[in-house]
């Protein structure tokens, strides 16, 4: 499928990548689209000691399966288990599309990943909020305590975000703000949704 788009959505932990690449899949739900996460390309508990690090992610087989992707072949994307911290046996199988959505908070900083994308997204939200989330989140669906979710945003999420993900931004196509996360009609979803559709020919300045 060589008109196949592979569009990267990134930002911090929590700053609502996942929520904007369901959304624009739904948007684009008759038009042959699927996703792609950084989360299942996780080396395992065995191989990393940080997972706010790029050395955490197999960046180069995220990278060689979309680029089967992009050529019209179907990968199988490997699955990752948050709660027992290990790659899973089980592989889930994501076919060639129109439009490939790529959701993580690293991939706007890897050189091999950057070259692949088609257009790329940044999304924008405060500290605070991300880590509000990202409290609530890992204590609902991870099983860890309040403590532990504190002690390791401030320590390693916080500032290697600053290290690793704010700086990829300037990467960005398009620069996501905050404001306009919750809102589907907003200026920056119109603008993802029309180049995803083609109505965008080329890229512009991020902002």
């Amino acid at each position: 499928m060589s008109n196949c788009k592979i569009i990267a959505i990134a930002g911090g932990s929590c700053s609502g990548k996942t929520t904007i690449a369901k959304s624009l899949s739904l948007m684009l739900s008759s038009h042959h689209c699927d996703l792609v996460f950084q989360d299942n390309y996780y080396r395992g508990l065995a191989s990393i000691v940080n997972f706010d690090v790029p050395e955490a992610i197999e960046f180069e087989l995220m990278a060689a399966h979309l680029q089967q992707l992009k050529s019209g072949r179907s990968i199988a994307m490997p699955t990752y288990d948050f709660a027992s911290h290990r790659r899973q046996q089980a592989t889930r199988e994501v076919k060639a599309s129109s439009v490939i959505i790529v959701d993580g908070i690293l991939i706007l900083h890897a050189p091999e990943l950057r070259d692949v994308f088609d257009f790329k997204v940044f999304i924008e939200c405060s500290e605070a909020e991300r880590r509000n989330r990202r409290l609530m989140r890992d204590c609902r669906e991870r099983g860890r305590s309040e403590a532990e979710v504190l002690a390791q945003f401030n320590s390693q999420v916080a500032p290697l975000h600053d290290k690793y993900v704010e700086p990829s931004k300037q990467y960005a196509d398009l620069i996501f703000p905050e404001s306009q996360t919750a809102d589907t009609d907003s200026d920056s979803y119109r603008r993802l949704l029309n180049y995803c559709l083609g109505s965008e020919a080329h890229k512009t300045p991020a902002g």
